[in-house]
């Protein structure tokens, strides 16, 4: 072990596991590690849902399942569909429900929204790639034993966060919330995209570091009684 944290291999992949939010999920190098700044991710889906809401609850590019996980842990009645395109990086994430005995969450092998047909969703939540495929920290630390898929998304870091902005109202019911992750320095480029996107109440939330780290905004959209 001593030997493998030499050559610079996470301790999390040493282990096997990583804690996230009180739990303890088991880790792959088909996954990301789990970190505390997405802690942020998840306190800002909780404090959006009733704790006697049955919320449909939407984790796009699940890993290790750490996000839909946590969220589910904390709201029983919840339903959870977790997403990934990778089946190896999915089979983790069930394996991880299995061993947490969390039989709320649903998983879904789509990429992002694919494969989830007309699914509306109340909160959609995700901690997508971000990172500038050129970015030098790619080559630093841990981040050289995780997937790179998982890590950057094109020369700015932001093609899956507009893929996801695009194709939300799609699958967010009226007034539903989109929460994503994103870059300590892209908060401004990731409002500015909700927004041209028809999202409105758009806010970024700082982690524990004081860097801005999650950004929602609202679907403005309400259901018409005479619809329904």
């Amino acid at each position: 072990m001593l030997n493998r944290r030499v050559q610079g291999e996470p301790i999390a992949h040493i282990l096997g596991y990583r804690e996230f939010y009180g739990l303890t999920l088991k880790v792959t190098p088909d996954t990301l590690i789990p970190r505390p700044d997405t802690e942020t991710l998840v306190e800002a889906a909780l404090a959006k849902i009733s704790p006697h809401q049955a919320a449909h609850i939407l984790d796009l590019g699940t890993g290790t399942g750490a996000v839909a996980l946590a969220i589910a842990s904390k709201h029983p009645q919840a339903q959870v569909t977790a997403v990934d395109a990778s089946q190896t990086a999915l089979n983790v994430a069930i394996e991880n429900a299995k061993n947490l005995n969390i039989t709320n969450v649903h998983f879904v092998l789509s990429d992002w929204f694919t494969d989830l047909n007309n699914q509306k969703f109340d909160v959609i939540v995700s901690n997508p790639p971000y990172i500038e495929q050129e970015d030098a920290h790619l080559n630093l630390g841990d981040l050289r034993f995780e997937p790179i898929s998982a890590l950057a998304s094109g020369l700015d870091g932001l093609d899956d966060i507009r893929k996801i902005i695009d194709d939300c109202l799609i699958h967010l019911k009226p007034q539903g919330w989109l929460m994503l992750e994103h870059g300590y320095n892209q908060a401004r480029q990731v409002a500015d995209l909700m927004s041209q996107t028809g999202l409105v109440d758009i806010e970024t939330i700082k982690d524990l570091g004081g860097n801005f780290r999650v950004t929602i905004g609202r679907n403005p959209l309400i259901v018409n009684k005479h619809w329904a």
